[in-house]
């Protein structure tokens, strides 16, 4: 893999997408604030089960970060319901995006505003990392229920040193992955067992992290991409933070790719 060096903020017209940042109002039902408790941990949680089916984005890693940076949730002009569930359902067919993946991806973006404003993370870049996981929870057939959970567990092949695949070791007994030979990347976002103990989040406030449940594996993601006071507005970060997700040039640039596509389609 080629080392990726900062070229400098170049952003040109990746960065047009000034949208207004307007926080939407904490007390409505589409602001899913949480607090669960992370530490971090350091080598990619993911494996990447559609990545192959995506062309890569011709972009050099140390000169652009995608529109995404800059593409931040304006606030709905509604006169009342779910602020969060409106944006994402207008956004849902221009995207090609289940509206329940977007309102994750938006609230994990709203909850790092407030725990890490420093960060700068979108709800675009989450979803280009989505895409390639499970295709936003719908990875072999699934779909993406409104509790959150895809209609059957998303679990990824087994992490036994074959061609293509790390070997780790079974770490949580099965609990996650129902294999305890070997871990098994878990849920829309594909964390492996391991990482997931060190970052689960409880998004959607049931009392219990779920690498399944998109909310909470969202803000997970999240966490996890902004680590070591990373600031994704700033290229070197930005990609600093997709390669510490999987360490791999080609899926960088297709969360580039993919990440940009949906920003300017917001915009």
């Amino acid at each position: 893999m080629t080392a990726h060096t900062d070229g400098g903020p170049r952003f040109g017209v990746l960065l047009r997408l000034g949208i207004v940042l307007l926080i939407l109002a904490v007390g409505t039902g589409g602001v899913l604030l949480l607090r669960a408790a992370t530490s971090p941990e350091t080598g990619p949680p993911s494996t990447e089960n559609l990545a192959a089916t995506i062309p890569a984005a011709d972009v050099d890693p140390g000169e652009v970060t995608p529109a995404s940076a800059a593409a931040h949730l304006d606030s709905p002009r509604t006169s009342g319901g779910d602020p969060l569930r409106s944006w994402a359902t207008g956004l849902a067919a221009p995207t090609g995006i289940p509206a329940r993946a977007l309102m994750a991806y938006g609230n994990a973006e709203l909850v790092l505003r407030t725990e890490d404003p420093g960060c700068h993370l979108s709800w675009a870049t989450l979803a280009g990392i989505g895409r390639i996981e499970s295709d936003h929870g719908r990875f072999g057939g699934a779909t993406l229920n409104d509790d959150g959970r895809p209609s059957r567990p998303i679990i990824g092949v087994p992490l036994d040193g074959s061609a293509g695949v790390r070997a780790i070791s079974d770490t949580d007994a099965g609990r996650f992955d129902g294999d305890d030979r070997v871990d098994r990347a878990v849920g829309p976002m594909q964390f492996i067992p391991s990482t997931w103990h060190r970052w689960a989040a409880d998004a959607n406030l049931d009392g219990r992290g779920d690498p399944q449940q998109i909310d909470d594996a969202a803000l997970a993601a999240g966490r996890y991409l902004c680590a070591g006071g990373r600031d994704l507005a700033v290229p070197a970060d930005w990609w600093a933070a997709v390669f510490s997700y999987n360490n791999s040039l080609p899926y960088g640039q297709k969360v580039f790719g993919l990440a940009d596509g949906y920003a300017r389609t917001a915009g």
